[in-house]
Order: structure tokens, then sequence, then C-alpha cells
């Protein structure tokens, strides 16, 4: 493992050569931050917490995309709140380090953790079904691979339908690390029938009811050893929530018509498509049972709040739909209709469409416009400013609120650009700088502005740049 240590102040070296002992000890190697736009593990000192601190986090983390783990000298530094504004940052954690060895078993401990994380991230087994790679989404996988391989927590999934709540209980039973796992049980809680809710869940005895001719083994049973998903669990009938209080919290049953209790192992993993939260008026629904199915919570964000991952789930939908040779790629104003598209139905409806345009399409060229059904098509012309969207101004709206000058927003905005279209261009400056229709020069110049703004706001140098272009 390799990660990066920076310290904003130049009195710190001394401190920083100490750091960098004490983690080879370890089995941690480190290297000098190099102010790149790729995400990178590494670890801040800082002797002051202020906003260009701050800013050097969100830079460095690439807005939470990256570890980093900021070591402050004296816990009064986070005096104020200081370390919640870190994290919001995109910190991974915020520590006080007096200079001794045993708080870096802390921290060597924290990134042999996030590493195992983010390697079960770009395995197959991930990125082969759950696909996405913008912030939104990476922080919700991080979420759930550390719970599903470090814990045996229940966990509730919610989401809007078609976020795919059901391929992360699947994900979450797979990277379950028990020994001997057993199967994943799926029950769909609209499908079950009040009457046989009983014996759907505990299972029966041989005639406890008219037409129980032979015994059967219920949810719980199916799912010893193993996991047990509820899905759209908030459709339960308020009497049957009642009755699974015991066997969630305890993990112990009777079948209907007996009088034993029987004993399940399992794993709860329960889904929503609606608020389950008491302070959420969620009406119908236990406070109780909710308390016992939510050890951890996932919420998956709709279509709308991670466009950025449409192209390449498109690209998955093309590529497991079609059958003869190489799938063909979209066309540029396809991806530009997608990307502008409302999906009601998020994922599913996405995929839905694409599905239908690969059906239409014939040849080996790309699937362009025609492909597209008539009642699908546009009845205006998209554009190319689908960026300039809904949450786009909400941001801008709440920095205007916060009190952020004009020059802060759009030094703020350029900063970001220019991070994402070099993380796209994995890491070519050249490319990036083409992509966004400026001089390999502008590029270089602004590379060079973030490094001197950080060692400014620090003392190390006498200004700041007054034009980064």
């Amino acid at each position: 493992m390799v990660i990066w240590i920076h310290s904003l102040t130049e009195s710190d070296a001394g401190q920083t050569l100490a750091l960098i002992d004490l983690l080879r000890q370890r089995g941690i190697e480190t290297k000098e931050y190099d102010w790149s736009p790729l995400p990178a593990p590494g670890v801040l000192l800082i002797t002051s917490c202020h906003d260009s601190v701050c800013g050097f986090v969100r830079n460095a983390s690439c807005d939470g995309g990256a570890r980093i783990l900021v070591l402050v000298r004296e816990r009064e530094l986070l005096a104020g709140g200081a370390a919640w504004e870190l994290l919001r940052a995109g910190a991974s954690d915020v520590m006080v380090w007096d200079g001794t060895s045993e708080v870096i078993d802390d921290v060597a401990a924290r990134f042999e953790r996030w590493n195992a994380v983010d390697e079960i991230l770009d395995s197959a087994v991930v990125k082969g079904n759950l696909i996405g790679r913008s912030p939104a989404w990476m922080h919700i996988l991080r979420h759930v691979i550390e719970i599903a391989r470090f814990s045996s927590a229940s966990i509730l999934v919610s989401g809007e339908s078609g976020t795919g709540k059901e391929l992360i209980a699947r994900l979450i039973h797979t990277l379950d690390a028990r020994p001997r796992k057993g199967e994943l049980v799926v029950l769909d809680c609209t499908t079950v029938v009040p009457e046989l809710s009983g014996s759907e869940f505990f299972g029966h005895e041989r005639g406890a009811f008219t037409g129980a001719v032979s015994s059967r083994d219920g949810a719980f049973a199916l799912a010893n050893g193993g996991t047990l998903f509820l899905d759209e669990v908030g459709e339960l009938p308020h009497t049957l929530q009642a009755e699974l209080l015991r066997v969630v919290q305890e993990h112990t049953y009777k079948r209907v018509g007996s009088n034993t209790w029987q004993k399940a192992e399992f794993r709860l993993v329960s889904a929503s498509n609606r608020e389950l939260r008491p302070d959420k008026n969620a009406k119908g629904f236990r406070p109780d049972l909710y308390y016992r199915i939510t050890s951890w919570s996932c919420y998956l964000p709709p279509l709308r709040e991670r466009r950025a991952d449409i192209p390449s789930l498109a690209e998955y939908f093309v590529a497991t739909t079609w059958k003869d040779g190489k799938p063909p790629r979209i066309d540029e104003d396809v991806l530009e209709y997608l990307m502008a598209r409302d999906y009601p139905g998020n994922i599913r409806e996405l995929r839905q469409l694409v599905v239908r345009m690969v059906q239409r399409h014939t040849g080996l060229g790309p699937i362009t416009t025609g492909d597209l059904s008539e009642e699908e098509r546009p009845q205006k012309n998209p554009g190319r400013r689908v960026w300039l969207d809904e949450e786009f101004e909400r941001k801008v709206r709440s920095a205007v609120a916060l009190g952020a000058t004009m020059r802060e927003i759009s030094r703020a905005a350029e900063d970001l650009a220019v991070r994402s279209a070099v993380a796209e261009e994995d890491g070519s400056w050249h490319r990036a700088a083409k992509r966004l229709g400026v001089t390999d020069r502008a590029l270089q110049f602004r590379r060079a502005a973030w490094r001197q703004r950080a060692e400014v706001a620090n003392g190390k140098v006498g200004q700041t740049p007054e034009n980064e272009e």
C-alpha cells in the first residue's frame, strides 16, 4: 500500500519525516503529494484549521473520491466543529496525533480497512454488476461493502423503484464473510397474502389449517445460515409486523400449529421504496420494527442524482443485450438525449429504453437517433447544455446563500471541471485540455495555482495569483 503524506506548513517537516518512518515500520509506503486531480489516498498534517485547509481536502480527495486522513497536533484545533467541516470537505477521518507511535497503529488500521474496501470496489463482482463511478454512487458502494464484509448486521436499503435495491442485497450476501454461508432467500412482501402470511414466514405443521396436508418451512427456516431479503418490507400488514418483532430480534419463531420454538441464524436485509423512519411519519410501519431491521441504513440515489453514470450504464445494457459479435457504440446525439431525459423508473427504465434501441438497431455502425421509436423522440432539441440542471442551480443557490462571492463560485466550478476532465481522461492533461476547450498551458498554470494558493494560505509565499488563466 502506498499513500501520500503532506503538510501545509514548512515547520512540520520533522513531524512529516517521523510519520513516514512510523508508517513504513507498519508496512505502509509513502510518497510526496503531487497535486494531481486523480484520487489517491493520503495523510494531511495540519497545525491550523481554516477555509484553505478544507479547500485542500476537497481538491485532494476529489470530493470524497480518495481516502484522506487528517492529523491535527492539538485537540484545540478541532474546537467549533472543525472535524465535521473537514469530513464534509471530503476527509475520511480526523485524528489527534501528539507525535507518538500509539496513534499510528490506528492510522495504519484505518488505511488497511479502506484499502480492503477499495480492492473489493474495484473487483469484478462489483464493477461487473453495479455500474457507475460517480461520487454519489462510489460513496454508497463503499458504505455497503464495508457493512457487508466486516459485519453481520441487518441493513435497510431504501430508494425509489428501479434504483437497484435487490442488486445491493445480492452484493451484501455475496460479500458476507461468514464461513459455510447459506443461501439468499428473497421474499417480496407485496405478494404475501395476509391469510397465509404466518405460513409464508414461519412455516406450518401438517394439519395446522385446512389444506395443510404436509409440513412446510417458511422464509426464516429457509434462510437459516444465510441471508433473508425482505423486499418492500414497508408493505407488510401491521398485524404481521408485530409478529415479526421477536424473530427479527431473537431469531426464534414457532411454526403455525406448533408449540416448539425454532432457531434460525440469518442476516436480514430489507428494502423499501418509501420512507420508513418514524420521524418522517411513515404511516402504518411500526417504529419498534423499524429499529430492529435497521442496524444500518443505505439510501440509493435516483438516476437523476447520478446522471454521470448514464453513459456507462447505457453501454453496459447494450453489451449485455447485443448477441451478435462486438456490441455497437452509442452515437453522441443519442448519449446527449439519454443524459437529458427524465427517468421516473430510474435504472430499470433506462435499461428498457436501451433494450428497445438495440432491438431496432441493424448493421455494424453505432446506435443512432433513428433507433429511437417515434413516441420516445424528444419534441424539441434537448441541446448540449444538459449539465445546467436543477442540481447545479441548487448548488449555486446554496453557495450564494452561504455568502460565497462570484470569484469563489467561479474558481470552485473551474477547479472541479479540471479535476473531472483529467480523471475522465485517465490522468492525461493534454486530452483534458482538449476536452475543456483550453490550452495545455492553461491547465498546467492552474495546477501550479492550486499549489500556490495552499502555500499562500499557510504563509509559505508572498501573494496569490490573481489571474489563473
